[in-house]
């Protein structure tokens, strides 16, 4: 069966009501164009499938954080994104293919438009996602780390079950004695950080206790934050931090306000960062197995690009795990 042939620069222009050379600069980031101009001609371009996968494979993939594109971050210097990215690009390997790693902000997005590969793997993504919609609209085989904002019937994702992690948990501190537990939360839009805070929601509402849900900002490193809260009557005698740099950040704040850990606060924090076991005290930590995800996942992809589907569609769940550590046990037991 012949191809049929896609969109040219030519087309888009006319679309866009536009000259073939303001399309060359929308498309390839060059010129001196308007940010209305050059979205709008990229829009255009997507809408009509231009840069969709029509021809030989590239045996190339493609890999972006999506949920911070609005922030200009390194991505790579977190330790989950970078042990999942090692572990990815280890797992395209073994199945022939070579993965390319997008930036994480939206100086990168030509390449959403143009980027030659075969599928892209997204992490977080978000509720409107910009890169996911430009990966439709080309036609491109996607796979999720983490539930997608808005998932179609056939989507496939691969996730912890967030909602059993947060219970362990939040039991593991009032086995140790917490009697009211914060969250270090809410800073990101994907599905992880919603989930999370949900089952914290509805554990404390079980229980009869107020929940107290704290900012989490990464330039927050002196855990401000936890001022107003660290310094009321009725303080929280335990935290479980959502983000990497989070437990740093509590310890900060606890050592501002004289508060000592684990004799005044118990801590978990959602790290795959191996410091936590040095510090003194070792830091309980949660992590999200970022290896185990990212070899499912690009298992998923590849059968998505080489048959066309991966069954069943859904979810993929990777378990958790809880390294206990004296930062979340009683201090007798330290």
């Amino acid at each position: 069966m012949a191809r049929v042939p896609g969109p040219t620069i030519a087309d888009i222009a006319r679309a866009a009501e536009v000259s073939t050379a303001t399309v060359s600069h929308a498309l390839n980031g060059t010129g001196r164009l308007g940010d209305g101009t050059r979205r709008r001609v990229r829009e255009v371009a997507a809408a009509l499938g231009y840069g969709a996968h029509r021809g030989p494979r590239t045996r190339t993939l493609g890999l972006a954080v999506t949920t911070y594109a609005d922030w200009t971050w390194d991505f790579a210097g977190v330790a989950y994104f970078s042990r999942l990215l090692t572990a990815a690009t280890s797992a395209a390997h073994s199945h022939g293919y070579a993965l390319i790693s997008l930036p994480a902000d939206r100086g990168a997005e030509p390449l959403w438009h143009t980027l030659a590969v075969d599928g892209m793997l997204l992490l977080d993504s978000p509720e409107g996602d910009p890169v996911l919609r430009a990966m439709r609209a080309r036609g491109l085989p996607v796979v999720f780390d983490g539930r997608p904002a808005e998932p179609r019937p056939d989507d496939v994702w691969v996730d912890n079950d967030h909602e059993a992690t947060t219970r362990a948990v939040l039991d593991h501190l009032a086995a140790s004695g917490a009697r009211r537990t914060a969250l270090h939360s809410g800073f990101g839009r994907e599905f992880y950080t919603r989930a999370v805070t949900s089952a914290y929601e509805q554990w404390c509402a079980e229980r009869g206790l107020p929940p107290l849900v704290i900012p989490f900002h990464p330039e927050d490193d002196q855990g401000h934050a936890f001022d107003r809260a660290f310094a009321a009557p009725g303080r929280p005698d335990a935290v479980y931090s959502l983000y990497d740099p989070g437990g740093r950040q509590v310890l900060a704040a606890a050592a501002r306000h004289g508060i000592r850990t684990p004799g005044g606060l118990l801590l978990v924090c959602a790290s795959e960062d191996p410091a936590y076991g040095e510090f003194e005290p070792p830091v309980t930590t949660v992590t999200l197995n970022p290896e185990r995800i990212a070899e499912s996942a690009m298992s998923a992809l590849v059968t998505l690009i080489e048959s066309g589907y991966a069954e069943p569609p859904g979810q993929r769940t990777v378990p958790a795990g809880l390294q206990v550590r004296a930062s979340s046990l009683p201090p007798d037991m330290y």
